[in-house]
């Protein structure tokens, strides 16, 4: 193929041979995946299986363990380094994805293509190459409403590669050794999240319960937490926000939206649109410091009345039309140990039972105001489970953050290691 001579932009210093334009088929032979169902599935099965679905969801560059299992022994199976590939997606995006596994005797599923590297090539590097490669992959993938890759179409996928097998080792252990990281910080994030949970679950009461499974030693005998309804816990009763006309989006007002409703972290107003409002509008739905919102519609049950507080200083922010607005009474209730007990099983299924669906799922301000809570009378009670939930949460996202900053490391490197290609 092309000998255009291509340099990435980092090297390990004992390497220099230039890289080439190549074709696949020089690289690997490709075949299709043998007849194998997800009804075939079992976990009690006696042979390791992948269905082609798993590679979406459960694997990554590498594969060294099987979640899945089958008693289907016949049909196509694994070498070790060969490379997984969907052969069929809802998006060409979905097609561009390749996985290394490196067990042997694997029951490999239809709708798969399996990509079996010749002997000087790394079937790692190769794919850590091919997930870098996406646009050159897309340009293949054929078909409308599903797309589709063939083993006839893969071989003519044309990309960057250098013929000295140390150096695609080098690039492989580095990279592999980096998705390690990134797999020991995401381990680490589900741990704090498991944690967080059984906190929630042993901090707040069971339902029908009136005292929490676990208490701080100095709360022990200050007796059953009280009952109320929401209502009866704001200063002002609940309310919808502004109008949120497209016209008049750009400046003005900060504006809280729905989408601030899914985020883990309080809201931020430095993630807020703009919105134009005349200043008896905005005086009438100004938000304060503790302000909680819900959302009123979600195209799932699940998704109503989820909720968020506003923990900032700033006097020019408002609030959509799409969300309700609750602002805690402070003399009875602390705002952010209102904000986690929102979030606890019991308020969330009474929200999800109140809500009415259509073609979407909606509540209203009352049904938010009617749902009964159990909550603790103990200023200072409220404010210890607070503080540590917020810590927990503190941590919760900074192990986030970190994971980001690998994963943008991460795609750095690849952009540095293999050389790009110009269109």
């Amino acid at each position: 193929m092309s000998k255009d001579k291509l340099i990435p932009a980092i090297r390990f210093p004992e390497f220099s041979e230039n890289w080439e334009i190549n074709l696949l088929s020089d690289m690997c032979d490709v075949y299709r995946g043998g007849t194998f169902s997800k009804a075939e599935m079992d976990e009690n099965g006696s042979h390791p299986c992948i269905h082609y679905g798993e590679l979406f969801t459960k694997y990554n560059e590498v594969i060294t363990n099987i979640h899945s299992k089958t008693n289907k022994s016949e049909g196509f199976k694994s070498e070790v380094g060969d490379v997984l590939m969907p052969s069929s997606d809802v998006t060409p995006d979905g097609l561009a994805k390749a996985s290394a596994i490196m067990l042997d005797n694997v029951v490999l599923g239809g709708d798969m293509n399996i990509l079996r590297p010749k002997k000087s090539f790394n079937s790692i590097f190769i794919s850590y190459l091919l997930n870098h490669s996406k646009k050159e992959i897309i340009k293949l993938v054929s078909g409308t409403t599903v797309k589709h890759i063939y083993p006839s179409q893969i071989i003519t996928c044309q990309l960057p590669i250098v013929n000295n097998k140390p150096e695609q080792q080098k690039i492989a252990i580095c990279l592999s050794s980096l998705d390690e990281v990134i797999a020991a910080n995401s381990q680490k994030l589900d741990l704090l999240k498991d944690h967080k949970k059984g906190l929630m679950q042993n901090l707040f009461p069971q339902e029908g319960e009136k005292i929490p499974k676990y208490r701080f030693k100095e709360f022990e005998k200050d007796g059953e937490w009280k009952e109320n309804i929401l209502f009866n816990l704001a200063l002002d009763g609940f309310s919808n926000g502004v109008f949120n006309d497209p016209k008049k989006v750009g400046s003005g007002y900060k504006l809280i939206n729905v989408i601030n409703m899914y985020s883990e972290s309080p809201i931020s107003e430095n993630n807020l649109t703009l919105l134009e409002l005349n200043d008896s509008e905005f005086e009438k739905n100004k938000v304060k410091y503790g302000d909680i919102f819900f959302t009123r519609s979600s195209l799932v049950p699940e998704g109503i009345a989820k909720s968020n507080i506003y923990l900032g200083s700033s006097d020019d922010i408002t609030y959509d039309g799409h969300l309700i607005r609750m602002r805690p009474n402070k003399e009875l209730i602390y705002p952010v140990y209102l904000h986690y007990l929102l979030k606890t099983e019991n308020v969330r299924s009474q929200m999800i039972a109140k809500g009415k669906t259509a073609t979407m799922t909606t509540i209203g301000q009352s049904d938010v105001a009617s749902v009964k809570t159990s909550y603790s009378k103990n200023p200072k009670e409220q404010q210890k489970i607070a503080s540590c939930l917020s810590s927990l949460d503190a941590l919760i996202t900074a192990q986030a953050e970190k994971i980001e900053q690998l994963k943008l490391h991460k795609k750095g490197l690849m952009q540095g290691l293999f050389p790009k290609i110009n269109d």
